[in-house]
């Protein structure tokens, strides 16, 4: 079972509330407050004085961004230095480069919530140098530089090592988009969804989350039906291993019945406010759906008939703060038995450079990306 570090809170009168405990992921965590221009004592580094970086930085009238040379002392400290090869492109990345993104911490900041490559250095035993690894999630690319740099500094605590059946470019195919898919189905399973017992549907298809949701789900069995509103994606979903297609409006059409007919066995949705009561209202008894994006909107206008008339269930994966222990167990999964379909052949893979990044991360904005990104950052 996955379970995320919590703090029990009882107010008098009330049931218990479970509030989000503090990241103690990091042991060298600083304050955002300190990002900005702070040079950090670091007692021995194999990171160079400078290194080549894409860079997002407060200005005014919006955000500087760029790749230009940043100074290794501006790193944070950690047990774990790692010279990056790839990282990917995430929605959160590109709101970290925009002015009204609500996402970056400090400034500047180099952005990339996933990042893969070899340890350079390490004072952690766990770790030694030579070492392919992986890390995402937790303040990564947030409060704390990530992975659109050629070098990083990371707490042990935050660092996977690399399965054996990947490497370092499939990794950030995969990336957190992958791996929230694969918590996603996981999840699934758990509640009880098993090949065999019904369509499953996995709405915003095309994206990141989705289009490995779709992977995972048809190689462990599943009749996948994908939900999109991008006709020129059919083809790829299917070679991903969907069963059929869902058009988008039949999903985001507003319906006056809190219960339609039950079609879903299960559901991974990333969209939100604009597909989740669809998904709610067509889930069969007892069935479940992982919910992951707000894309589409934060706000959920549904009823409590599908929850209490038949019983199904809302999971909530937030992959961003997954323990450590269960997120390294995760990866051995995506690299085994919840490996997706066309990962070997590199299928819906776009690759791009650091000096690339100003068009991707625009594209992704706009909604005009496609599958998985993933970015060079080893020259």
């Amino acid at each position: 079972m996955f379970q995320e570090d919590r703090v029990w809170v009882i107010a008098p009168g009330c049931s218990p509330i479970r509030r989000p405990s503090v990241n103690r992921h990091d042991r060298n965590a600083t304050p955002a407050s300190r990002g900005t221009g702070r040079r950090y004592p670091v007692a021995m580094t194999a990171i160079p004085a400078t290194f080549r970086a894409y860079v997002a930085e407060q200005a005014a009238g919006g955000v500087s961004r760029g790749v230009r040379a940043f100074p290794a002392a501006e790193l944070p400290g950690g047990e774990v230095e790692v010279r990056i090869a790839w990282s990917s492109v995430n929605y959160k990345d590109a709101l970290a480069t925009i002015a009204d993104g609500k996402v970056a911490r400090i400034s500047p900041l180099i952005p990339g919530i996933d990042l893969a490559g070899e340890v350079v250095s390490s004072t952690d035993p766990t770790f030694a140098t030579g070492d392919r690894v992986l890390a995402h999630g937790y303040d990564l690319g947030v409060a704390r530089h990530g992975g659109y740099g050629e070098y990083t500094r990371l707490p042990a605590g935050y660092v996977v090592a690399l399965p054996d059946r990947l490497n370092l470019r499939q990794a950030m195919a995969v990336g957190t988009a992958g791996f929230t898919a694969a918590m996603s189905v996981a999840a699934l399973e758990r509640h009880g969804l098993a090949a065999g017992d019904g369509p499953v549907v996995v709405t915003g298809a095309s994206g990141g989350v989705g289009s490995v949701a779709v992977a995972i789900l048809a190689a462990r069995g599943h009749e996948v039906w994908a939900a999109t509103g991008k006709p020129a994606e059919e083809g790829r979903l299917r070679d991903l291993g969907a069963a059929g297609i869902v058009a988008r409006d039949e999903c985001t059409a507003v319906s006056p019945r809190p219960l339609e007919s039950a079609r879903w066995a299960g559901a991974v949705d990333t969209v939100g406010a604009a597909t989740l009561p669809y998904v709610l209202r067509t889930l069969r008894p007892g069935a479940a759906v992982a919910s992951s994006g707000n894309a589409g909107g934060a706000k959920l206008d549904t009823t409590v008939l599908p929850f209490i008339l038949r019983g199904v269930a809302l999971l909530g994966m937030d992959s961003a703060n997954l323990a450590i222990t269960e997120r390294r167990a995760l990866w051995s999964r995506i690299a085994t038995d919840l490996r997706p379909n066309g990962l070997d052949d590199d299928a819906g893979v776009t690759e791009v450079g650091l000096a690339d990044l100003d068009g991707a991360l625009d594209a992704i904005l706009a909604g005009g990306a496609r599958g998985r990104w993933v970015v060079r950052v080893a020259d």
